[in-house]
């Protein structure tokens, strides 16, 4: 295998004691290992060449060990080895320690990323690294003024984050370049990559045939510390599409339709990898549609196989040379080797698919076209629609824009548009002024819409929405990927319906759901009936993409004269204190802060919409701990019993009472705890608050790994029917910790009143992981190292 440059605990030791400039350590490091292509990850990272060669190496030593055909994922994720001679493979139980190419942050969860590389002690990121400001501009009036807006509230989030990059390394996309996930297909992603980021999307860059994967902050410090990132070994799940997407089916429907089939939780724990004769009937950026779409299902990322789709993208983006050293590689590494075996394989015919809208409340939930109005009206959804909106990381190519233009511009052709608001949300600042110049705005503009800024926006909660109140019944429909409870505009009445941005934009014309363009008709301003004609658009721009403003810097050589400062007074920003060591003694007497009853995501645990102003402010940010969650003892959202007093308030109000008063608790869930966002505030918040443990029927991946990282134990009930043994007055005993050890069930003991019952309690922990429970969190186990 390549070497790297020492081990990670040597690394680790040499940056405590700043034995050698990083700087030059990077630099070596990239000369030695990259130098064999020529071919730069990007007009960025001009220094740093496409790793074909290292990782086709590696490649061939696991083949020899493995012995059997590969899918693409496996070639992917298994040429990153560290080690891949002696690593242990095995699907779904080794862990496996990668060496990601690149980290991605967006400026939510960055703040809370580089707060803790700051308290690493670390002098520079040892890879390539970027930060994107998406996040925090807040849909109001248009794309111009609420990103005005978005700088002067947000500027002190903003300075720290640009003199931060500066400081250690890091590429910074100014507010308004664009959505993380945009960014990253137009500028970094390539064929074969692996690359981590700090946000659940992150696995659009599947589109490009990289292994793209979410996670939390600490993660990323992780490899931004050339510490080996650690991933549970994936199972592969395989989609095989036939047949060709036409007509009004999109590529949005292939995703929609694979979770209907496997829910929320059925990719949990595996790699979704496309395949077949249909993928060439795929755009690039349909690609990226469905792999973006893939964290609804909990899968830990997707990819397609590299094609001349992608090799037609990586053109048109200014990236010819990555396209000619990928065909180079294309049966090496970047598709899968005949006979290979998939542990569960889902067959969709492309040429019967027919378009779907997912919800309300869950993106599992389908309803093909033809099904959609009556099962509304069987349900009781409020069949009209209030506001459309299409866009966001999911859906916002030049492709999806052109298409939904084509459908408005047939509606105004028949005097007719938009009945209802109709918003636009562009990836990027390259779409934006690629679509301005090519007359698509202007047709957005005719037809009724409004542009928002280059942002997530609406997507995430970021929506100053004025047209209902909180608690109305109302239905809205988005191009977006995900719907859960109130997450849009912090309503709990709102039903949020996903679709494609074709299927958006025809259902704002007619305004209800029960509307089917494929078989219904519409009344001209003539008076008379039309039917929709099918949508299209050019894949690509034939002009080319327009870049628009630049809003990128780059970092300097050195940051050693750039200083960062975080106002001791200041709201939205907060240095972090290292979280307590365990004590070496079992968690007795626990207390039940609260039983969560139904879904619980990570918007559930941590809100996102007008809290996200505090995600660099840790004990702020913790006022919205749970608030969402639904209490089991009385079905009501942030208001439980505080049992040391017999008092009810907030959560977090409870919280903190026993955090003052020294009484350590847990928290109990129900199934797919955590679903959702890469949000690590989820697990940050319940331990600084006095969380010691999440027990719960079972976990989704990113959130269980970010409690691990915390210092929190992510427990299970070996028994699922053991949930109902614990009830809100229940003290909770987790004994014999140290005998802690991989595999080996925790005893937990179960007090309700006089009676004591003795329950199993699963977890995945393994021996590093166990070692940051006892450190009090992976970054004090970092710093532990470091001091050795």
């Amino acid at each position: 295998m390549a070497a790297r440059l020492m081990s990670a605990q040597a690394q680790v030791c040499r940056l405590g004691k700043n034995v050698v400039s990083e700087a030059a350590m990077v630099r070596q490091f990239h000369a030695s290992c990259y130098s064999a292509s020529k071919v730069a990850l990007s007009k960025f990272d001009s220094d740093v060449f496409l790793p074909y060669e290292k990782l086709n190496k590696r490649l061939d030593v696991v083949r020899s060990r493995l012995n059997r055909p590969l899918t693409l994922s496996e070639k992917v994720l298994y040429s990153h080895l560290d080690d891949p001679a002696n690593q242990d493979i095995e699907r779904g139980t080794s862990y496996l320690r990668l060496r990601p190419d690149r980290v991605a942050m967006q400026d939510a969860t960055a703040q809370m990323a580089l707060l803790q590389f700051i308290s690493s002690g670390l002098k520079r990121v040892a890879v390539p690294s970027t930060v994107h400001c998406d996040h925090l501009i807040e849909a109001q009036i248009g794309g111009v003024k609420d990103l005005a807006r978005a700088k002067d509230l947000n500027r002190e989030v903003y300075d720290f984050l640009a003199s931060t990059c500066a400081k250690y390394g890091l590429g910074f996309w100014k507010p308004g370049s664009g959505i993380i996930h945009q960014i990253i297909l137009e500028n970094y992603a390539f064929p074969g990559l692996l690359m981590i980021g700090t946000d659940s999307h992150t696995p659009n860059g599947g589109g490009l045939g990289g292994l793209c994967i979410g996670v939390g902050g600490a993660d990323a410090v992780d490899v931004m510390a050339d510490i080996p990132w650690e991933l549970k070994c994936p199972k592969v799940i395989g989609v095989n599409l036939t047949g060709k997407i036409s007509g009004w089916t999109s590529p949005k429907d292939v995703i929609l339709k694979v979770a209907d089939i496997l829910t929320v939780k059925g990719g949990t724990g595996a790699i979704i990898e496309y395949h077949g004769k249909g993928v060439d009937s795929i755009s690039c950026t349909g690609m990226a549609t469905i792999c973006n779409m893939g964290a609804e299902i909990g899968a830990t990322t997707s990819l397609f196989p590299f094609n001349n789709r992608m090799a037609d993208y990586l053109k048109s983006t200014g990236r010819g040379g990555i396209a000619a050293e990928a065909q180079k590689f294309q049966s090496k590494i970047l598709s899968a080797d005949k006979n290979c075996e998939y542990d569960e394989l889902i067959e969709i015919n492309l040429d019967t698919l027919e378009p779907h809208v997912n919800g309300p409340f869950t993106p599992d939930l389908g309803h093909p076209i033809s099904k959609l109005a009556d099962n509304s009206k069987k349900n009781g959804y409020p069949m009209d629609i209030r506001v459309g909106l299409i866009g966001s990381c999911t859906n916002s190519s030049y492709e999806d824009m052109g298409r939904c233009a084509s459908i408005a511009k047939d509606a105004m052709a028949h005097g007719i548009k938009s009945k209802i608001p109709f918003n636009v949300t562009p990836g990027s600042e390259q779409i934006r002024a690629t679509i301005e110049r090519d007359g698509i705005s202007e047709v957005f503009d005719k037809f009724g819409g409004t542009v928002l800024a280059n942002a997530c926006g609406p997507c995430i909660g970021q929506w100053d929405r004025q047209d209902v109140k909180k608690g109305d019944k109302n239905t809205i429909v988005t191009s977006y990927n995900r719907n859960f409870t109130g997450r849009n505009d912090a309503n709990p009445a709102t039903h949020c319906f996903v679709t494609s941005p074709e299927l958006v934009t025809a259902l704002s014309i007619a305004g209800r759901l029960d509307f089917n363009p494929l078989t219904d008709e519409l009344t001209g301003s003539d008076g008379k009936k039309f039917k929709l004609k099918a949508p299209f658009g050019d894949e690509l721009p034939a002009k080319g993409f327009d870049p628009g403003q630049d809003t990128y810097t780059a970092p300097p050589t050195s940051g050693d004269k750039v200083s960062v400062a975080v106002d001791p007074k200041s709201s939205r920003l907060q240095l972090l204190e290292p979280f307590d060591k365990w004590n070496g003694k079992d968690l007795t007497d626990l207390t039940v802060l609260i039983k969560v009853k139904g879904k619980c995501t990570t918007d559930h645990i941590s809100a996102a919409g007008p809290w996200l102003k505090y995600r660099g402010h840790l004990d702020n940010i913790s006022n919205n701990m749970f608030i969402g969650a639904t209490n089991s003892e009385n079905n009501e959202m942030n208001n439980i019993k505080n049992q040391r007093n017999g008092s009810w308030g907030g959560v977090p109000d409870v919280a903190r009472d026993y955090k003052a008063n020294n009484v350590k608790w847990v928290a109990v869930g129900d199934e797919n705890y955590g679903e959702g966002s890469s949000r690590e505030h989820a697990a940050l918040e319940p331990r600084h608050l006095g969380g010691r443990a999440i027990i719960v029927k079972s976990f989704a991946r990113i959130h269980e790994t970010n409690l691990k990282k915390q210092g929190l134990l992510p427990l299970t009930f070996a028994n699922p029917a053991d949930y109902d043994k614990i009830q809100p007055t229940s003290k909770i005993s987790l004994l014999n910790l140290k005998g802690l050890a991989p595999g080996k069930p925790v005893e937990c003991e179960v007090k309700n009143g006089d009676k004591v019952e003795k329950i199993k309690l699963n977890h995945t922990l393994n021996d590093l992981q166990i070692g940051w429970f006892k450190a009090g969190s992976a970054l004090n186990r970092m710093k532990e190292l470091a001091a050795q």
